[in-house]
């Protein structure tokens, strides 16, 4: 059982995790995305994507240290390990719980928010269900068990296990002694990585590379943008004055002077509507 736990489960899941990556780039790219719902709810939003995603950084920073640098190189620069567990246990403590409760509110409105209830998918619930049981046992780990029942020392056994596993030959006997809960811990890790491919997760591996050089995106304000090369229409009811808009004798861009309305306005009113 522990030759399918700790070396054949994590490489099935990181396959499934590479080739559907892959598969959806090529063949998925229009649902490429964490599809935002900030225009049916920004309140909660902003809290808990926050508190998630800066909690979430320093948690990966710290899996980093704890396990892809071995303990002998701590040992090198005269770390102890009492020091090493004291910064695991304050830094690595909040930032787990920052992540858990950023992840725990973004779980709670998309489950008790109507709007982003309907306009959700079984994925999404699969994959933020998955993202807060990880990083909760992680962050229960460090700030629970290690200040009850004492620090453990991962880096002597998930460490290397971590470690052989990226340089293709695990040893699964380093897994037995683990605490249960950081098992449980891995093996949603690995099953998180499996589902990825299929949910807005895939959004982590993107980077904004063509960002810099991209072309201007266009904003229409309320009242449109003011065009200084047009005659403003003197007609337009409610329109607002053109001094207002930056010169004078322009025309106001996204106002429907037919009608007297702002197109942008009515468009995202019709927008909300439709996904009540």
């Amino acid at each position: 059982m522990a030759q399918f736990w700790w070396v054949i489960f994590p490489y099935a899941a990181l396959a499934v995790c590479i080739v559907g990556t892959l598969y959806r780039f090529v063949y998925g790219q229009r649902g490429w995305g964490s599809k935002s719902s900030e225009i049916l709810e920004k309140r909660w939003l902003r809290v808990g994507s926050l508190l998630f995603h800066w909690g979430i950084l320093f948690v990966i920073g710290g899996h980093v240290m704890g396990l892809l640098v071995p303990l002998s190189v701590y040992e090198a620069l005269g770390v102890s390990s009492e020091a090493y567990h004291l910064l695991a246990d304050v830094a690595g403590g909040l930032a787990g719980l920052s992540a858990t409760a950023g992840c725990l509110i973004l779980l709670l409105r998309r489950i008790f928010n109507k709007r982003v209830r309907r306009n959700s998918t079984v994925s999404d619930f699969v994959a933020l269900t998955l993202l807060f049981l990880v990083i909760a046992l992680g962050t229960a780990q460090t700030v629970v068990y290690n200040n009850v029942v004492g620090p453990y020392e991962y880096r002597l056994t998930v460490g290397p296990w971590t470690r052989g596993l990226i340089l293709l030959h695990p040893d699964p006997a380093l897994m037995a002694g683990v605490p249960l809960a950081l098992k449980i811990h891995v093996v949603l890790t690995f099953l998180l990585f499996a589902v990825s491919p299929f949910t807005r997760l895939v959004h982590v591996w993107s980077a904004p590379l063509r960002y810099p050089t991209r072309a201007p995106i266009q904003y229409r304000a309320r009242w449109g943008r003011f065009v200084s090369d047009a005659r403003f229409h003197p007609n337009v009811p409610d329109a607002p004055p053109s001094h207002h808009l930056g010169g004078e004798g322009g025309r106001i861009v996204g106002w429907d002077h037919r009608t007297g309305h702002d197109e942008a306005a009515v468009a995202k009113e019709r927008l909300v509507q439709k996904v009540r």
